[in-house]
């Protein structure tokens, strides 16, 4: 009688089969972090510069990548005052204007502000997405 051939798959192959599919799910979070910045073709605020002289940055836009620390002051016109930490360290003032008034913005949250560098320095949000 004749030896049936043997259908179990080769050890290298499931190796193989397992290490494709974590090389494409770490490609895809890699890919989702890079594609998910809706400002990447964008400079980011050099904050050195800023804190040394921001009249040389003033009416540039950047995006900046910040966590609400505090309302500083609220106007139902002019909009809200915020601290925001930028890296470890860093502490800016932004003005988030009124038309943003509808997006709840909390202390500690991360968000990415696309900003213009105003008169007198003031930094001034013109578009703001939750990260």
């Amino acid at each position: 009688m004749a030896r049936r051939a043997s259908s179990s798959a080769h050890p290298i192959w499931m190796l193989a089969a397992v290490l494709f599919v974590i090389a494409a799910t770490a490609g895809g979070y890699f890919l989702y972090g890079r594609v998910s910045d809706p400002y990447r073709t964008m400079t980011t605020l050099p904050v050195h510069d800023y804190l040394e002289n921001s009249n040389s940055l003033r009416g540039n836009a950047y995006k900046l990548d910040a966590t609400i620390a505090s309302l500083i002051e609220w106007s139902p016109s002019a909009g809200r005052l915020f601290s925001i930490n930028v890296g470890e360290n860093d502490v800016l003032a932004i003005v988030v204007p009124a038309n943003f008034n509808q997006i709840n913005i909390e202390r500690g949250q991360r968000y990415l502000f696309k900003i213009e560098v105003g008169e007198n320095g003031i930094l001034r949000a013109q578009d703001v997405k939750k990260a």
